[in-house]
Order: C-alpha cells, then structure tokens, then sequence
C-alpha cells in the first residue's frame, strides 16, 4: 500500500484487564473478515467483530430463528462496547462495519439510526401499516449509540417508557404505542441495538433498578481498547478483491430466508454439556447482569451459523458463541468490579478522571450546585480512597490551603 505505513506498534493490555478469549471467537466467515480488518485499524478486534455479528444480525432480520420450546429467537442481538477510555476507538471499528454491510445490503445505512430517547419514538420508527399511514418501510432496524450513557440516563426517569419497549424489542414481543392522536403497533420489529461507553460512565450511570429488572442483562457487554498506534491509519479498504464481501452479500441473502435452526447432533451434545454452567445465577450485580447466558449464546451462536450458510448450528459455531459470551462475562466482571452503587460516588469519580489537574472540595460541591451536602461528599470521597480509587493532597494557597482531589489511574499510580 503506497505511502501508508502499515507496521504498527502494539499496546499492552491495562493491569486487570479481562483475559482475552480463544482465538475460536474468529470462526468462518466473520473470523476472516475480522482477521483482514483489524491489522489496519487502532480498535480492538473483539469491538470489530461483535459490531459485524450484531449488525449482520439486523439484516438477517424474522427469516431466520432458533425455537425454545414455543419462544423463537431470531438474530437480533444487543452489544455494548465498554471501552476503558474515551480512547477505545469504539468508533472507529464501527465505521469499518458500517462500510462492509452498506456495501453487501445497499438498504443498510436507510435502517440505521442513532438517537433512542423514547419508547415511543422506537415503537414509530417500525410501525405497522395503519389505514391511511403506510407504516415503516421495513421493521428491521439497527439502533447505534455512539454514547450510550444518554440511554442509561433517559431509562432511569420514572416517566420513561424505553426500558420496557427495548426489553420487548430484545425479547421479539409486538411493540405497542397507545396515544390518543397516533397510536401505532410494530408486530414484526426486528431491533438490534450496538452502543459504545467507557467503563466510568457504565459505573457512574447505572441504576440498580436497570439491572434487576432485566434491561442491561439484554446486552452482551464486551470489553475493548485501544489495541496499536497506526499514526497514519492502515489501508482504508483492506477486503478490497479479497471476495469477502461478496460472500457477506450472499450470507446475508441466504440467511433472510433460512428459517428454523437446530443443533447438529454433536453442537446438541456440546449443548446439553454447557447448558448446566450457563443456567447457574451467580449472586450480585455480576450474577444479575449476565442471567440471559443460554439465550445470548443460542442468538450468537446462530449469526455464526447464518453468515456461514449452515442449516444446522454446528460444534463450532456454539464453541464461538461460548468463548465470546465467556469474555462478555469477564467484561461486566471488570466494567462493575469497581462500581460503588452509590451514584454520588460515581459521579464525583467521572468527575475527577475528566479532571487533569484534580478538583477541590469547592469545585466538588459547585458540580452539584451546592445541592450535596459537605457530610455527603465526605462519605463519597472515602468510598474512592477506600477502593483506591482516588486520593488527595493539600496545596498552599497563600491562605487556608486547599485540598486537591485527583482520580487514580494507571498513569499516577496507586
């Protein structure tokens, strides 16, 4: 490639960071694209491939399923990429993905939006025909969240109706918007949602309500990072004549109609062996957060088993969908490890990383309008220094000195 530097450097995973899964997450056709792709991008492979599966899933749309007992599952997934910095270039690998499913399904880019606020705003976007209005043009939807914290704060309003529309739209309910002036229903929506977040936002903003009552457990969280510097960026086309994304194009247009999947006879066994460790709940918000294990690897596994036009979900498409569920379960062990439950502390804590040079206790106290009281910030400050989390010093002032308080990280030490 002319007058690109492709050699990059590679960056080493931060100190706790979730033990990265076996190379078998990179099966069939994502795993080639995956492999052609990351060389040439600064994001992390695992952020580029559950985009690709995520979004391949939403233009397989209701054609395809997986039937327990009397419940289909059908390819419609929810990620969120948790990235331990504004740094993570989350972005990045979704413009990559974007590229590659616009080029295999022209209609792509007319299916995806960004902005979810309201459930009814989501309900109008996949309507049903109704009497004079036409409905939506198609029900398959892809939802991308470039700051997914504005969702997490929209659903922890009382008055909010997204958690539940977004809970039904996983679970592929009918969506129903009862209004006076514009009622609407959406019977066959087929909703897939990809939002990107770093880990103290994820902490700062997470309710404990919206872990319990099953909204975030509907999202496979996945750690990801900045992986290599490419200062000059790499190929911006690395599957041009590959044939890729050809194969991507008649994946897709077999799998819209491929209709019930089972497992092989050996995929079945693998099943019946990890089916017993999947159903164990584990206590707290970890145990809460990963409680639909057995429905996200049965979805992931059967994207993989659709972008590789298999009839059957075979032993290494579920072997996939085990490894990246497992990291997805190491994930929101790291995104949370440190989550306090207290908002306040959290708070003060997205505060203190956004703050180079640290915050005084004033400064703190002006960042809520001097609506906490000093006795609150107080216990909020020991929360940090007890989970090392942040510290303090004092600066001479000329006067009474001041008390500066700075986040702990990686860079400053303990």
């Amino acid at each position: 490639m002319t007058g690109v530097l492709t050699t990059a450097a590679s960056l080493e995973a931060p100190p706790g960071w979730p033990e990265a899964p076996p190379d078998c997450v990179y099966s069939g056709l994502p795993g080639a694209i995956v492999g052609l792709l990351a060389p040439h991008t600064e994001a992390d492979p695992l952020a580029i491939l559950g985009q690709l599966l995520v979004g391949a899933g939403s233009v397989v749309g209701r054609g395809a399923w997986f039937a327990v007992e009397a419940t289909r599952h059908h390819a419609n997934e929810f990620v969120v990429l948790v990235g331990d910095s504004a740094k993570a270039r989350k972005g990045s690998s979704f413009d990559h993905v974007a590229g590659l499913l616009s080029r295999a399904d022209p209609g792509f880019p007319r299916r995806t939006r960004t902005g979810l606020s309201t459930g009814e705003g989501l309900v109008w976007v996949v309507r049903d025909p109704a009497g004079s209005d036409p409905g939506a043009e198609d029900p398959r939807l892809l939802v991308v969240e470039p700051e997914f914290v504005s969702v997490l704060k929209a659903t922890g309003r009382d008055v909010s109706t997204l958690s539940p529309v977004l809970r039904l739209a996983w679970d592929g309910r009918p969506l129903q918007l009862l209004t006076r002036t514009t009622p609407a229903r959406a019977s066959a929506a087929h909703v897939c949602v990809i939002g990107h977040i770093t880990a103290s936002e994820l902490r700062a903003h997470l309710h404990a309500t919206e872990v319990t009552n099953g909204f975030l457990n509907r999202f496979v969280l996945l750690a990801c990072r900045r992986v290599r510097l490419l200062p000059e960026g790499g190929d911006p086309d690395p599957l041009a004549g590959t044939g890729l994304c050809e194969e991507l194009r008649a994946s897709l247009d077999w799998a819209r109609t491929a209709g019930a999947l089972r497992f092989s006879v050996e995929a079945r066994m693998a099943w019946w062996e990890a089916y017993a460790s999947l159903s164990q709940a584990a206590d707290g918000p970890h145990g809460a957060m990963c409680a639909r294990a057995e429905a996200h690897v049965v979805r992931l596994a059967l994207i993989y088993a659709l972008l590789d036009r298999s009839p059957a979900i075979e032993t290494h498409h579920l072997e996939a969908a085990l490894a990246l569920w497992d990291y997805a379960a190491r994930s929101a062990a790291w995104a949370l490890d440190l989550a306090s439950g207290d908002p306040l502390v959290e708070q003060i804590h997205v505060a203190l990383l956004a703050a180079s040079d640290g915050l005084t206790r004033t400064e703190l106290r002006d960042l809520f309008w001097r609506n906490q009281s000093a006795h609150a910030i107080d216990v909020a400050l020991g929360s940090l220094v007890r989970s090392r989390r942040a510290r303090s010093r004092r600066e001479s002032t000329g006067g009474r000195p001041a008390e500066r308080w700075r986040a702990v990280t990686p860079d400053n030490g303990p």
